[in-house]
């Protein structure tokens, strides 16, 4: 695996949805490194970085710009309430020589993230899967993304292969 980026870069940095993954996978990897409450993360994150400012600041300044508030908090919340799930569905995917503990702290929250937006089902998986590529290349330069991008793409498929057996399981009679 490659190095961090010092600072993340976002491809289409505007974009407030995914400048909220991206502030959640810092807070999560924060609430993982330090042990905060996520409550008190999430709170750190909504007064001291979130929003634009006069002199412009920018990411490489410690301030998350345009990002969507709402999904950002939502995001930290559901990872932290379904984190032994999602950190199993992680688990399923990866191979079984590269255990989660294993992963660098920083993908770890990114795949962490995905896989409970995965799980919830709300938005579609092709969006997830660019969001978090978007995500990943922000943190990474280098074969991080593509890793970001097999495990989602496994993880989904084999997400909907479930919803749809379960889907058959509930609509056949007795």
């Amino acid at each position: 695996m490659t190095e961090l980026q010092d600072e993340p870069r976002l491809k289409g940095a505007q974009r407030p949805r995914t400048a909220a993954r991206v502030a959640a996978v810092q807070a999560l990897f924060q609430i993982d490194q330090n042990g905060d409450r996520p409550e008190n993360v999430i709170e750190q994150f909504l007064v001291h970085r979130f929003g634009t400012t006069l002199d412009g600041a920018s990411y490489e300044d410690g301030c998350i710009p345009e990002a969507d508030t709402q999904l950002f908090s939502h995001i930290v919340r559901l990872v932290t309430s379904i984190r032994t799930q999602v950190t199993q569905e992680v688990e399923k995917t990866l191979p079984e020589t590269w255990p989660i503990a294993r992963l660098d702290p920083v993908l770890r929250a990114l795949l962490l993230a995905a896989a409970a937006e995965a799980t919830e089902g709300d938005a579609p998986a092709p969006v997830l899967i660019n969001e978090y590529m978007d995500v990943a290349h922000a943190f990474f330069s280098g074969d991080e993304p593509r890793l970001v991008n097999g495990v989602l793409d496994t993880l989904f498929k084999r997400l909907a292969a479930e919803r749809n057996h379960d889907t058959e399981q509930t609509q056949q009679p007795d």
